[in-house]
C-alpha cells in the first residue's frame, strides 16, 4: 500500500517521498538476475517507473530493474539521487533475448517513449537525474546507439559506457505493474505515472 506521498523540490527536481515506508522496504533489489546469460541494455528517459513498464511490455525483454547509473557516489539511495548532487540518473537496466528483439529495436522503443530533445528532464520532472541516456555495454551497442541518435533531430541523449548500475530500492521495482498497470507483452494501453 502506498502511503501518502510528499512532493519535495530540491535543486530544481521533483521527487516523491513516502513510497514504501519503513526500513524493511528500503532494501535494494537483487540485480542482475542470478544465472543470466542474456545481454544487458540500459536506458534513462525520465522517471524510471514509466520507462520500466514500457520495456516490460516489449517481447524479448526478459527482466527489468530500475536503478541509478553514471554517478560519482557508491550505493546511492533514492533520496540522494533526488538531491541532484550525486550525478546519477534514474535508469532501467534489462536483460533481453536478441533472437526476439534487437538492441536497435530497443533504441526505437526508447526514443518513441520520451522527449529526447529535452535536456536534464522529462515534462515536469526536471533535474540531471531525469536526463536522456543510453549506457552501452559493448562497442556494437555504441555503434547502434550513435546511429539511432543521429536519426533523431535535436536529440540531447548522452551515450556513454555503462558505469556501475546500482539497483533501486525494492519498492521502486516494477512499481507501476504492482500498482495495477499491465506489463503484458505488446500491451499498448496508456502508461500512467504517479497512479
Amino acid at each position: 500500500v502506498v502511503t501518502r506521498a510528499l512532493a519535495c523540490a530540491s535543486a530544481g527536481a521533483v521527487c516523491l517521498f513516502g513510497f514504501g515506508g519503513g526500513k524493511a522496504q528500503a532494501k535494494k533489489a537483487d540485480w542482475p538476475p542470478e544465472g543470466n546469460t542474456f545481454p544487458l541494455a540500459t536506458f534513462a528517459a525520465g522517471c524510471f517507473w514509466g520507462v520500466e513498464l514500457r520495456f516490460q511490455r516489449v517481447p524479448g525483454v526478459q527482466k527489468t530493474a530500475v536503478g541509478y547509473i553514471q554517478g560519482k557516489v557508491d550505493n546511492p539511495t533514492y533520496e540522494m539521487i533526488c538531491s541532484g548532487m550525486t550525478g546519477h540518473t534514474e535508469a532501467v537496466q534489462m536483460t533481453y533475448d536478441p533472437s526476439v528483439v534487437s538492441f536497435a529495436e530497443l533504441c526505437d522503443v526508447f526514443y518513441a517513449g520520451h522527449n529526447p530533445r529535452q535536456k536534464n528532464g522529462q515534462g515536469g520532472d526536471i533535474g540531471t537525474q531525469y536526463r536522456s541516456g543510453i549506457y552501452v555495454h559493448d562497442e556494437e551497442q555504441r555503434r547502434v546507439a550513435e546511429e539511432k541518435k543521429a536519426g533523431v533531430e535535436g536529440a540531447v541523449t548522452e551515450i556513454e559506457t555503462a558505469a556501475t548500475f546500482w539497483p533501486a530500492e525494492v519498492y521502486h521495482q516494477q512499481y507501476l505493474e504492482k500498482g495495477g498497470q499491465s506489463a503484458k507483452k505488446s500491451d499498448g494501453s496508456t502508461i500512467r505515472c504517479y497512479g
